[in-house]
């Protein structure tokens, strides 16, 4: 359910951040087409999916040829008198448990098995500060996304940070951490190009890494519901080769420590980043 759900968003942030070029008319499975994938697990996701797609496929697929065939072979006019069963004889029980048996095996185990091995292999190993990931904490309100980068003292919520909103600056080939909340009600900080999400929840911090392969624009959304103005809660991902970041970086701090202003106290909405 929760891989059809991130299908759907697909569509969705299609729609609302104009993936979709409605001059060009393109044809309907077009709506369907998934972003590309600019992280280095978002093909597990697109995997998995299509594992269970091509599943539910199949078993919709015989599900229909038995019951068109057997409304054939039973037919009033292959069939005079009735034939009534209940399903207890011991070949029909042995067919449905083996029925059972294959779609447990064939799709619900081997989706709940490769999920659980992605998640602990990849998606739960957060980076180790031996890896040097960027750190970005990000804060959610009704409608729109503030991001906040530790400056050079590497605390956070202190007078150099560097803070944006609508636009979120990454580089390319390193890893990201990001620990997500929200101001007011709760959010989700999606971005359809890496396959994954993560809830904005007041009073809670939740966490999200990811390494990006290739440069660009991206889109970034709100996945859930969250007011009148959902619809509108959107954002850039920039994504830049490292060298390039740096400089940005360089010259963002410089303007952060320049213009910090200790009275205005909104500015302050970061919490210290705890070791996890």
């Amino acid at each position: 359910m929760a891989l059809m759900m991130q299908q759907f968003n697909f569509f969705l942030s299609q729609i609302l951040f104009s993936q979709i070029n409605v001059s060009e008319a393109p044809s309907i499975w077009s709506a369907f087409k998934r972003p590309i994938d600019i992280s280095t697990y978002g093909h597990l996701s697109d995997w998995l999916f299509d594992y269970i797609t091509v599943s539910i496929t199949i078993s919709f697929i015989f599900v229909c040829a038995g019951l068109f065939g057997f409304c054939y072979y039973y037919s009033a006019k292959r069939n005079k008198v009735p034939y009534y069963t209940y399903g207890y004889k011991k070949a029909h029980l042995k067919i449905t448990l083996l029925i059972g048996l294959v779609v447990f095996f064939a799709i619900d185990s081997m989706i709940a098995g490769i999920a659980n091995k992605d998640i602990k292999e990849v998606f739960w190993k957060f980076p180790t500060a031996d890896e040097n990931p960027l750190h970005v904490e990000i804060m959610a309100q009704q409608w729109m996304w503030n991001f906040r980068y530790e400056g050079s003292d590497k605390e956070f919520n202190t007078d150099d940070d560097i803070t944006t909103n609508h636009i979120l600056y990454v580089p390319k080939g390193r890893k990201i951490e990001y620990r997500v909340s929200s101001k007011d009600v709760i959010h989700s900080f999606y971005i359809p190009f890496i396959r994954n999400k993560v809830d904005a929840i007041p009073g809670r911090v939740t966490r999200l890494w990811v390494e990006l392969t290739k440069t660009g624009t991206y889109d970034i959304g709100c996945a859930e519901m969250c007011g009148t103005a959902h619809y509108k809660m959107g954002a850039k991902l920039v994504v830049m080769e490292i060298e390039d970041f740096e400089k940005w970086q360089a010259s963002a701090n410089v303007l952060a420590k320049n213009g910090s202003d200790p009275s205005t106290v909104e500015n302050y909405w970061g919490w210290k980043w705890e070791k996890q």
